[in-house]
């Protein structure tokens, strides 16, 4: 089945997903200081999930510093996300929105929609409601492919995988 990434990244926009426009915002500073602060990471959990967002306080602000900073020095996608999710309230799909801020031509921000996309497209089998960095690299496989095939980063890929979601799912999300 092919996947027409370019019509649901129109489609995009109607849904409840995080704003991509935002998500660039921070990947600039990020880049700029070489780290993120608690403040800017409670505010990418918060576009992310509000929900679970608060939790984001309770790490120090040193470690929110030496994390985010060792992510920009990690080799390797597993490693990235395994650091990323080692933070309170950055479990794997909320510390998917760090690496792609931080790069989102390699890497995009993924959650059950995502999943699910890719599942009903036959890139993955088996139904997720949560994620680990495993699960991350598993998905970012296809993910890569169909960019790669189309021409668009795996940020664009993620949000158009959200939104064929958004308008094929049958039912409640969860």
């Amino acid at each position: 089945m092919t996947f027409n990434v370019e019509k649901y990244l129109e489609l995009y926009s109607e849904t409840q997903g995080l704003m991509p426009e935002k998500l660039e915002e921070y990947g600039d500073r990020y880049r700029q200081q070489g780290f993120l602060t608690q403040d800017q990471l409670y505010e990418i959990a918060y576009e992310s999930s509000t929900r679970s967002a608060y939790h984001v306080r309770k790490n120090p602000e040193e470690i929110c510093r030496e994390v985010t900073s060792n992510i920009l020095e990690a080799e390797g996608d597993f490693s990235k996300i395994a650091l990323a999710s080692s933070l309170k309230g950055f479990k794997a799909p909320t510390a998917s929105c760090i690496l792609t801020a931080l790069n989102p031509e390699k890497h995009a921000v993924v959650d059950t929609r995502v999943w699910a996309s890719l599942e009903r497209l036959g890139y993955l089998e088996g139904r997720k409601e949560s994620f680990g960095p495993f699960d991350y690299i598993e998905m970012m496989g296809p993910i890569r492919e169909i960019a790669e095939e189309q021409g668009y980063s795996a940020a664009e890929v993620g949000y158009a995988l959200f939104a064929h979601d958004y308008d094929k799912r049958e039912g409640t999300l969860h």
